[in-house]
């Protein structure tokens, strides 16, 4: 399956957020450095923006780690419901058509939860209910947005995965 990945602006987003969200203290600095890797043209992260979009990271985490599609549907709908103002077609800055789930003048906050609920929805359908997960190593709690050809990711990285496999080599060797 191939995913236009500029579609995917708002999962990948939701991704980095929830991963950034794992540590304990979260600075101005790395929140804009999540926005700009993304290409996310918000610039005005304020200290006081830090406990909501934090908050909504807890949110967003129970989509990837949802044990099935209905719970990932369920998960995303009260997200939309909470995050989503009013969906529009627009182009700007060069951009092709896409799809808006908030005003521009939306707060900074309110627009993170509209770009990450609404792409989270459009993803899960491109993708079929799937390929939204939890790393499958059970020592890390990132989460990722498979992309893969076969979509059949269970870790947020090779090194993951690889770390998995020699903790379960030496266990099977210890016994």
């Amino acid at each position: 399956m191939q995913f236009n990945h500029d579609n995917m602006t708002g999962a990948l987003l939701a991704a980095d957020l929830v991963n950034l969200g794992e540590r304990s203290v979260w600075t101005v600095p790395e929140v804009q450095a999540v926005f700009r890797e993304h290409v996310i043209r918000w610039s005005d992260v304020d200290k006081s923006d830090v406990p909501a979009l934090r908050r909504w990271t807890t949110r967003l985490r129970a989509v990837f780690v949802a044990p099935d599609e209905e719970q990932r549907c369920r998960s995303i709908n009260a997200l939309l419901l909470d995050g989503v103002a009013s969906v529009y077609l627009t182009t700007h800055d060069n951009h092709r058509p896409h799809l808006h789930f908030t005003p521009d003048e939306n707060d900074l906050v309110g627009r993170v939860m509209a770009v990450t609920a609404g792409g989270l929805a459009i993803f899960t359908v491109e993708a079929e209910g799937g390929r939204l997960g939890a790393c499958a190593n059970a020592e890390c709690v990132r989460v990722f947005v498979d992309t893969s050809r076969n979509g059949r990711r269970a870790y947020c990285s090779a090194r993951c995965g690889n770390a998995d496999a020699v903790r379960r080599h030496r266990a099977m060797k210890s016994h």
